[in-house]
């Protein structure tokens, strides 16, 4: 199985072949042989020869999925080359503006890339707080902060334009 992993931005190779009790694994060329075992609910333990990781999945409130390695967290998201969902998110991203909308109903506490400045896939740009959590939303695409919609201290309804990406 080959798929593409996004790991906080970083676009990575991934093959994946089950035999008997192991996982052949290729990421972005690299091979090793891993032995994974699920422990609990959207939790793996996974060795690669002497290492040892506990992989712990979660979702957001924004339909996001992190994975926790440790004490550490990264924003992933797995795109299926053979999937036509995945195959239009790819080429929706590449080509266009791409606007960042709110998720939810809440206020913007932080602009975190002003306009005109570079943006990764996966950058945090504005901060909407809503029901007491602060949550980052993200650029879908690598370019350039166009447009910020909002301001510091704004109220935005769900569906609000807040940054347009190029």
């Amino acid at each position: 199985m080959k798929y593409e992993v996004l790991i906080d931005g970083t676009l990575h190779k991934v093959e994946l072949e089950q035999k008997g009790g192991t996982w052949n694994c290729k990421v972005d060329g690299e091979e090793m042989v891993l032995d994974v075992a699920v422990t609990a609910h959207d939790i793996l333990s996974v060795l690669d020869g002497a290492k040892q990781w506990e992989i712990k999945r979660e979702y957001s409130l924004l339909g996001e999925t992190h994975l926790i390695v440790g004490s550490e967290r990264f924003a992933a998201e797995v795109r299926d080359p053979r999937s036509l969902r995945s195959r239009r998110a790819v080429s929706e991203g590449a080509a266009g503006p791409a606007k960042i909308v709110a998720p939810m109903p809440g206020k913007v506490v932080r602009i975190v890339v002003p306009q005109d400045e570079l943006v990764e896939a996966g950058q945090g740009v504005v901060v909407v707080e809503a029901m007491k959590m602060q949550n980052e939303i993200k650029s879908p695409k690598k370019g350039i902060v166009k447009k910020i919609a909002v301001k510091e201290g704004d109220t935005v309804n769900a569906g609000d334009v807040l940054a347009v990406i190029e």
